[in-house]
C-alpha cells in the first residue's frame, strides 16, 4: 500500500491550492456559452501544475494533456464549465467545510478535483503507461453535451488522441455512477382555421399532460408540460406548447416521439380542422467564440455495463486505497438533466463512469453547494483511479494486493 501512503501524502500538500482553485471556480460566473472567462482561468491554473500541453480548441473546451510512456491507451477524464442558471443570486460564499455557489455540486468541484489529479500524478513520481487528458468542456448544461461532441468529433482526433475510458467529474457523492434515465423536450404545434377546435385541442393536451406531471415517483419526474403560447397569424390560428418526457433505458427518443403523436392523435380525433405535429425541440445556439450551431433538446438513456471492466478496475482500486466506493446510478430527479455519458457511451461507444465530489439534489439550486473535504477526497480518489487504468504498478503495489 506504499503507493497510496504516497498519494495521501502527497494530496495533502496539495489540500489548500485545490480548496482556493475550487472556491475561484464556483465564484468565477459561467452560464453556457458564456465559460470564456472561467476557461482562462482553468486553462491558467494547468499551466501553473505543470501539464506537459494545454490547449484551447475552437468552441472554447480546455484541454489538458499529460503523457506516459507507451501512448497505448488514453483516459478522459471531463467535467464541464457551464452552470444551470436558477434566476436567483447564489454568490459564492463558505459555511464550515461547505462551498456555496452556482456549479459548486455541478460540477465545478469534480473540476476542480480533476485538474488537481493530474497534477498529484505528477507530484507523486507515479510513471502512466498511457496518456491523460484532463477536459473542461463548454455547454453541458444546455442540454446537448456540444462541448464533448466538438471534443469527439474534432479537437481530440487532431491532437491524434482516442479516449480508451471516460471518467466524469460529475456529482456523485464519491459513489462510481455508470449511467442514468435520459429526456426529450418536444414542441407541440397545433394548427387549423377555427380558433375554438385549437383552444381546444391544445386545453386538452395540456390537461393529459398536466395530469402526468404530479406522478413523480420518490421525487424524480416523467413529464413536465408548459401553458401553450399562441403566434400571431394571417391565417388560422396556431397554437404552441412545449413538453419533456423522461426517457427509460429500453426506449430511444424516437420512439417517444412517436407515441406522444399516436397519443395526441387520439385524444383530438375528432377534430377534423386541427392538425398537430410533434418534433423534438431545436434552436440556435452561438458558442463563447461566436461559433453558430443547431442544438436539439434530447438526451437518451445511458449505462455502462455494471461488469464492465473500468467499473470492476475503478471499484478495486477504490477500496485498495481505502476509499471503498458503491456503483450505483444518477436518479436525475428534474427533466433537463443529464450528463455527456450519453454522448460517450451511446455515440462513441466508449465506456464511461462517474466519480465526483457534491450530491447530484444539490444541483440546480439556489444554495447549491459542495463539501470542501470530498473535494479534496476526489483529487485523490481519481488520481487513484486514473493510475489503476493507465499507470504503472510501483511501490510494491500488485494486483494481488486488491
Amino acid at each position: 500500500m506504499v503507493m497510496y501512503e504516497l498519494l495521501r501524502m502527497k494530496n495533502e500538500g496539495l489540500r489548500e491550492g485545490v480548496m482556493a482553485f475550487a472556491q475561484e471556480l464556483i465564484d468565477t460566473p459561467s452560464p453556457s456559452w458564456g465559460e470564456h472567462e472561467l476557461a482562462d482561468k482553468v486553462a491558467r491554473q494547468m499551466e501553473v501544475l505543470g501539464y506537459h500541453h494545454v490547449y484551447r480548441d475552437t468552441i472554447g473546451n480546455v484541454i489538458g494533456v499529460i503523457h506516459g510512456h507507451e501512448h497505448n491507451s488514453t483516459l478522459l477524464l471531463n467535467s464541464h464549465m457551464d452552470t444551470h442558471q436558477t434566476g436567483e443570486a447564489n454568490q459564492m460564499h463558505i459555511e464550515g467545510d461547505r462551498i456555496y455557489g452556482a456549479g459548486a455540486s455541478d460540477c465545478k468541484g469534480g473540476l476542480a478535483a480533476q485538474v488537481f489529479a493530474g497534477a498529484l500524478l505528477m507530484r507523486s513520481l507515479l510513471p502512466l503507461r498511457g496518456t491523460l487528458v484532463v477536459t473542461a468542456s463548454v455547454a453541458e448544461e444546455n442540454g446537448a453535451s456540444t462541448g464533448v461532441r466538438t471534443l469527439m468529433d474534432q479537437t481530440l482526433p487532431e491532437m491524434g488522441l482516442l479516449p480508451d475510458y471516460a471518467i466524469l467529474g460529475e456529482p456523485t457523492n464519491l459513489g462510481l455512477y455508470y449511467g442514468h434515465d435520459g429526456w426529450i423536450e418536444m414542441d407541440i404545434n397545433i394548427q387549423g382555421a377555427d380558433p375554438f377546435q385549437v383552444d381546444d385541442a391544445a386545453g386538452r393536451i395540456y390537461q393529459r399532460f398536466e395530469a402526468q406531471t404530479g406522478r413523480a415517483h420518490s421525487g424524480v419526474h416523467e413529464v413536465a408540460i408548459q401553458a401553450p403560447v399562441f403566434p400571431r397569424e394571417s391565417e388560422g390560428r396556431i397554437a404552441v406548447l412545449r413538453a419533456a418526457k423522461r426517457i427509460q433505458a429500453a426506449d430511444q427518443a424516437q420512439r417517444v416521439l412517436a407515441e406522444t403523436e399516436r397519443d395526441i392523435d387520439l385524444l383530438i380525433q375528432h377534430r377534423s380542422s386541427v392538425t398537430v405535429s410533434v418534433g423534438i425541440c431545436r434552436e440556435q445556439q452561438v458558442s463563447c467564440t461566436g461559433h453558430k450551431m443547431q442544438v436539439q433538446h434530447v438526451t437518451n438513456a445511458w449505462a455502462t455495463d455494471p461488469f464492465d471492466p473500468l467499473i470492476d478496475r475503478s471499484r478495486q482500486v477504490l477500496a485498495a486505497a481505502g476509499s471503498p466506493s458503491r456503483p450505483g446510478k444518477w436518479r436525475l430527479g428534474r427533466l433537463g438533466m443529464g450528463t455527456a455519458g450519453a454522448t460517450l457511451l451511446n455515440e462513441y461507444n466508449i465506456p464511461t463512469i462517474g466519480y465526483g465530489p457534491g450530491n447530484e439534489k444539490q444541483a440546480h439550486r439556489p444554495d447549491e453547494w459542495v463539501d470542501g473535504k470530498h473535494v479534496v477526497q476526489g483529487v485523490y480518489g481519481t488520481a487513484a483511479i486514473a493510475h489503476g487504468l493507465i499507470g504503472f504498478p510501483v511501490c510494491g503495489w500488485t494486483s494481488d494486493e486488491i
